[in-house]
């Protein structure tokens, strides 16, 4: 029996199933149908500032130096919502670099938290 046949059927079902994922990968993205809470902005907060919005109700936090609104995104994380929470008004990058137990976050986490900047971290208290 030839094996031409089988193996480029198999080449040939490789390739459509990373075309597939490829495709609902960017078909899926991060929009849910809700705008992003803001875009770009040239705010500085302090992080004290940051510490008022401690809540899952009001979630804001500080990461690599910048400031991000995560209150709309919570429900949508793929994690419990208690999984966020004490990283709600504090200074989160170790959070998003570890998750807590040393595994950083996706390439795509990081991309999709722009759409909640709202600043930048002060240098100053």
């Amino acid at each position: 029996m030839s094996l031409k046949k089988p193996v480029y059927t198999a080449f040939v079902a490789f390739w459509a199933c990373v075309f597939t994922i490829v495709l609902l990968d960017s078909l899926s993205g991060t929009d849910s149908g809700h705008p992003p809470p803001q875009a770009h902005s040239p705010d500085t907060y302090t992080l004290a500032e940051v510490a008022r919005h401690d809540t899952l109700d009001d979630c804001w936090m500080a990461i690599e130096g910048k400031v991000y609104d995560f209150t709309d995104y919570i429900e949508r994380h793929p994690t419990e919502p208690s999984v966020l929470e004490p990283w709600c008004g504090s200074e989160a990058t170790e959070g998003m670099k570890t998750k807590g137990y040393g595994r950083n976050h996706s390439q795509r986490a990081w991309r999709a938290m722009e759409d909640y900047l709202i600043g930048e971290l002060s240098e100053e208290e």
